[in-house]
């Protein structure tokens, strides 16, 4: 992850979700525009192995790629127009459960986000994302600068910081995750601080050891506040396909995620991931993102996202 990117878009730069459609449908995707063969067409043998190597193509997964077609069979699509709207209809069946805002409670000052993921699922911006969106709102924002491992990972979040014009509390290189949190928080309620956004290392899922210590710092959160950590984000990196899977299965079990953000839907993912996910964990999509920029970034909307992965009713999709 690099230093953040200038958040000056052009005027006429289109919307988040039309952005988002335009990249998911740049190749081998599920866009129903690309599917000439669907045409005239109900859901025949041929067909349903068609739908589902294009499903398994966009990494929507075994287990989730039978559970749709078993429901398009259900529906007794019988031409091309049904067809389409029963596909739609069982990707939103999947997603619309895990749309679920985040909601910045006003009964917890400061609210604790807790940023997990490994290393190169874009968490870092992420972060700086999250805080520009928050100081939109009007609300005051600190960042806790957990990952004190990784080179340059500091660096990073102050630049973010200074952008954001938001406070970094850090410690030298190698400290102790947990006590920077701790620092953070301690900072956060003397200054009254509405939100803070605490990065952490960049765990490999399958190393103990440091899952370990990222339960650790949910401990020793909740020291000066027993709720606390409020949110706990999973950041995944869409690129990754069925990998991202195990990460998010990892982290859950290992502390109990209530959120998640994916991200790099810009770079290679071709966005089926989600409906893996949403189809295996209950776990809410909070956000999702492409890009460097502050505004690649929008809350997880399940018709839209559904619209833009099908490339469905083209017009109103670029509505924003």
């Amino acid at each position: 992850m690099g230093t953040p990117a200038s958040d000056q878009t052009p005027d006429k730069r289109p919307g988040f979700f039309a952005r988002l459609k335009q990249r998911l449908n740049r190749g081998e995707g599920l866009g129903l525009r690309s599917l000439n063969w669907i045409s005239g067409r109900g859901l025949d043998a041929e067909l349903e192995e068609e739908l589902s190597d294009r499903l398994l193509l966009a990494d929507v997964g075994v287990d989730t790629t039978t559970r749709i077609i078993d429901g398009l069979r259900a529906r007794d699509a019988r031409d091309s127009d049904e067809l389409q709207n029963a596909l739609r209809a069982e990707l939103l069946a999947i997603l619309e459960p895990r749309a679920v805002p985040l909601d910045i409670s006003a009964d917890h000052r400061p609210f604790i986000i807790l940023m997990v993921g490994v290393n190169g699922s874009g968490k870092t911006t992420t972060i700086g994302k999250l805080a520009h969106r928050f100081k939109n709102e009007g609300r005051s924002v600190m960042l806790a600068a957990g990952d004190t491992y990784r080179a340059a990972a500091t660096e990073q979040l102050q630049a973010w910081g200074q952008r954001n014009d938001v406070p970094v509390i850090s410690q030298a290189p190698g400290a102790d995750p947990a006590a920077v949190v701790y620092d953070a928080l301690e900072a956060a309620q003397a200054r009254q601080t509405d939100i803070v956004l605490a990065d952490t290392a960049g765990r490999l899922q399958n190393q103990e050891g440091l899952m370990r210590e990222l339960e650790k710092v949910v401990r020793v959160a909740g020291r000066l506040d027993e709720t606390s950590p409020h949110e706990k984000m999973l950041v995944l990196d869409a690129s990754l396909g069925q990998n991202a899977m195990v990460q998010a299965e990892q982290f859950d079990a290992a502390i109990g995620l209530t959120g998640i953000t994916m991200t790099k839907l810009d770079g290679g993912g071709r966005g089926g991931i989600l409906l893996a996910i949403a189809d295996k964990l209950d776990v809410p999509f909070r956000f999702i993102g492409m890009g460097e920029q502050a505004d690649d970034m929008a809350p997880f909307d399940a018709h839209r996202f559904v619209d833009a992965l099908l490339d469905f009713n083209a017009e109103d999709s670029q509505k924003e």
